[in-house]
């Protein structure tokens, strides 16, 4: 029996990670970091760079891998955004010790570069919004930019954990997708059983009748058949007599 509509799905659709905004920040920040960590800080004497750098793909990666596994399991999927979203918080605690190590300012609300900084990060997404960048900004703008964006990451992140915590808890994780797909599957078939066996003693009847009408049919076929072949025999003994 063919699949219906009303069948319960086990797998869930894949999400299009890259048109997630709290990805494509993700990508940002990773190649900000990069970028940062490249004019900054030592490629040997520091070994924040590497931390950095990690930070920075860990979130990113465990995105798309908790999307991607978010197509059997939920409850895997919110453990890796979660994850997804301490490696950002390392990052950002990363980016803020640099400010406070070098003596550096963070850009506070009120200042015009500060507003300037949180509407661009509000509305830019794409990697090629901010690339041109990264070779012209001071260690200053770079860290600032980068902790607002940690920030936004972390709050789309979390209003998206939020949508898969109502999931989780409305639909349940795979095991109770393939329980209910498996009881759906098996309540459609003995629905249909029934109605097979309702339609039994109907389509019994039915063809008896057919069967009873056929009968009289070939009756009826049969005598036309006598005497027809009655009358011819009749005629072929007129013709003999009358040569």
């Amino acid at each position: 029996m063919a699949e219906t509509s009303n069948t319960p799905h086990v797998l869930k659709s894949q999400a299009n990670w890259d048109a997630l905004y709290f990805y494509q920040k993700s990508d940002v920040i990773y190649q900000l970091a990069f970028a940062f960590c490249d004019r900054f800080i030592h490629l040997y004497k520091d070994r924040t760079r590497d931390q950095v750098i990690q930070a920075a793909r860990s979130c990113k990666q465990n995105i798309v891998e908790g999307l991607a596994d978010g197509v059997a399991s939920t409850e895997m999927q919110l453990k890796l955004l979660n994850v997804a979203r301490a490696s950002l918080k390392e990052l950002r605690e990363d980016f803020e010790d640099y400010i406070k190590s070098r003596h550096l300012q963070f850009f506070i609300s009120g200042e015009p570069r500060y507003a300037d900084m949180l509407n661009y990060c509000r509305y830019h997404n794409r990697l090629s919004d901010y690339e041109p960048f990264f070779a012209q900004w001071t260690d200053e703008q770079m860290c600032n930019y980068a902790i607002t964006l940690c920030h936004f990451i972390d709050r789309m992140m979390m209003s998206f954990l939020k949508k898969l915590e109502q999931e989780f808890i409305t639909e349940g994780g795979i095991k109770e997708r393939m329980h209910r797909a498996r009881t759906g599957y098996r309540q459609q078939q003995d629905e249909r059983l029934k109605q097979l066996e309702a339609e039994l003693p109907r389509l019994k009847q039915s063809l008896a009748e057919a069967q009873a009408e056929a009968a009289k049919w070939k009756a009826a076929f049969e005598n036309l058949k006598q005497r027809a072949l009655k009358m011819y025999y009749g005629k072929e003994e007129e013709i003999k007599r009358l040569k």
